[in-house]
């Protein structure tokens, strides 16, 4: 569609509004020119909308700012019914000479929706990161429940013995400066990198995440907290922190974000009803929204969820169905759900590919430094 044509579209206008409207309210409530130059000079790719949402929070007006999100949610809720444009996409860059399975990544399809036929290719896994003719990530795409049908959803999984995770560093979360890791995908930190995708919500949200990588302790690790721990040969693992994750010889960092979300491959059952501690201030639980969220399965596997119109309990589902024994949620909301896959190019930065259509963070994002934390997939030597 052309750019013309979008700017003409009256259902693109209602989706903008309540950005454009949290966007020159920030500007009244911080008091001007001045603050939306300071909010923009944070580093990274975020819209302006995001930088001055972000600005406020840090400066004692999140409950303001939430007001305003919980408008634009409520009059921008997702289509009930249809069909996705185009049918379930063919991934970006598939590697068709890949094998098929593995042993780590065996080639079953995820379940269909209840009561709805399964669409071609739907659950599928496609190899789009191979090591040899052994896939190191592939991805899936389906529909996020029964009544969303006209969305799709991305799942993507990593094989651990051919891929190892970082842990990477935001400028503002965690801030700081004095990181090994980069804050981007720049110089050696491109070499051999896979998958990339967003961390969980900010530092300073009123959950408290907690926060530790290359000895340090940024925000203090909370007991029972969901947490996905790297350890040092990058394997990744996810659980309560205290009970099922704890401090070991050989982790190397910790992410903490509100409660684990599946345990023992069952979806924690307040996910339709626990409240603002459990799933996040701006939404909780009930609003079906952009969202993510990582978790491994019995053998190691680590698979990332992301993707629109997602609950907390869909997400969980996904998770579950993708045979992930212990989850967490990630973050929501567009500006920040963002999942990447990478090819390399010879005398070029590597190619990234969306995992999924609706992804409005661009695969660049990882290119340029971010304010917030992230974690990347690397190929193994």
């Amino acid at each position: 569609m052309a750019v013309l044509e979008q700017h003409d579209d009256p259902a693109l206008r209602r989706r903008r509004w309540p950005w454009v409207v949290l966007a020159v309210l920030a500007i009244v409530l911080l008091g001007g020119f001045g603050v939306v130059v300071d909010a923009l000079r944070t580093p990274g790719t975020e819209t302006v909308a995001a930088k001055l949402a972000e600005w406020s929070r840090d400066h004692g007006l999140g409950p303001e700012i939430t007001w305003l999100e919980e408008i634009q949610y409520e009059r921008d809720k997702p289509a009930v019914g249809g069909a996705p444009d185009g049918g379930i996409p063919t991934a970006g860059g598939v590697r068709p000479g890949a094998a098929a399975a593995s042993a780590e990544l065996p080639a079953v399809p995820l379940p269909p929706l209840a009561g709805e036929a399964q669409l071609p290719g739907e659950g599928v896994w496609q190899t789009v990161v191979s090591v040899g003719k052994r896939p190191a990530v592939q991805v899936a795409s389906l529909r996020p429940d029964d009544q969303h049908t006209s969305f799709v959803v991305g799942v993507m999984r990593m094989d651990p013995t051919l891929v190892r995770g970082e842990l990477h560093p935001g400028t503002l979360d965690p801030g700081d400066g004095r990181w090994k890791a980069s804050t981007s995908l720049t110089g050696t930190a491109q070499k051999g990198i896979a998958a990339a995708f967003n961390g969980g919500f900010r530092l300073s949200d009123p959950s408290h995440p907690g926060y530790y990588s290359e000895g340090r302790t940024v925000r203090p690790l909370v007991d029972g907290a969901a947490s996905l721990v790297l350890r040092a040969d990058g394997t990744a693992d996810v659980g309560a922190w205290g009970s099922e994750v704890r401090m070991e010889p050989g982790v190397v960092s910790v992410r903490q974000n509100l409660l684990p979300l599946v345990d023992g491959r069952r979806v924690n059952p307040t996910c339709a009803t626990g409240g603002t501690k459990e799933w996040g201030s701006t939404v909780g639980q009930a609003a079906y929204i952009h969202r993510s969220g990582f978790g491994v399965t019995a053998t190691g596997v680590e698979v990332y969820v992301g993707g629109p119109a997602l609950s907390v309990c869909t997400l969980g589902r996904i998770l579950q169905d993708a045979g992930v024994v212990r989850g967490m949620e990630l973050d929501i909301n567009p500006n920040w759900v963002s999942g990447t896959y990478f090819h390399p190019r010879r005398g070029a930065p590597p190619q990234g590919f969306k995992l999924f259509p609706a992804e409005q963070v661009a695969p660049e994002h990882y290119f340029s430094p971010t304010s917030r934390d992230w974690f990347a997939w690397y190929i193994r030597p």
